[in-house]
């Protein structure tokens, strides 16, 4: 009965019956996840007793926060325009939307034609809403109001 099957499904695409996986596939997997945490462990418990014993000094100076070794100048905490985070989201919002034409790219020549209206009707609408951003000001950066 198994030899049918498999021969049934070889010549059928939608067959979901032709590979059986047993537990030794999975073999692989674990090796590598073994290694992957074995390896994590070891350079943490390793790092831990080569680095050295140094008596740690407490300072106003050493508790700074420190970037790039330029100075710290005033205080983080000032306020940003709505803008800035405005505009990145439209960013990530329209990038997010140009991937999909990555897949309709590769498979243009085995398309049909109602996948090109498919696509014709994805751009208009992220035309109409990069024109809708755009009537609403979103992308002036120094409007005041």
């Amino acid at each position: 009965m198994v030899g049918k099957i498999v021969l049934y499904c070889t010549y059928n695409y939608n067959c979901m019956t032709d590979k059986i996986y047993i537990p030794a596939d999975y073999v692989p997997i674990l090796v590598q996840s073994l290694v992957a945490f074995g390896f994590v462990a070891l350079t943490m418990f390793a790092t831990h007793f080569i680095s050295s014993k140094r008596k740690r000094i407490r300072s106003l100076r050493k508790d700074e926060n420190f970037e790039c070794g330029i100075e710290v100048q005033g205080n983080a905490r000032f306020p940003f325009s709505v803008k800035y985070f405005l505009v990145a989201i439209l960013f990530v919002l329209f990038d997010v939307e140009i991937i999909f034409f990555y897949p309709w790219a590769i498979n243009f020549l085995e398309m049909e034609w109602r996948e090109f209206f498919a696509m014709l009707l994805f751009v208009a609408l992220l035309l109409f809403g990069f024109y809708y951003i755009y009537e609403k000001g979103a992308l002036e950066w120094n409007n005041d109001e």
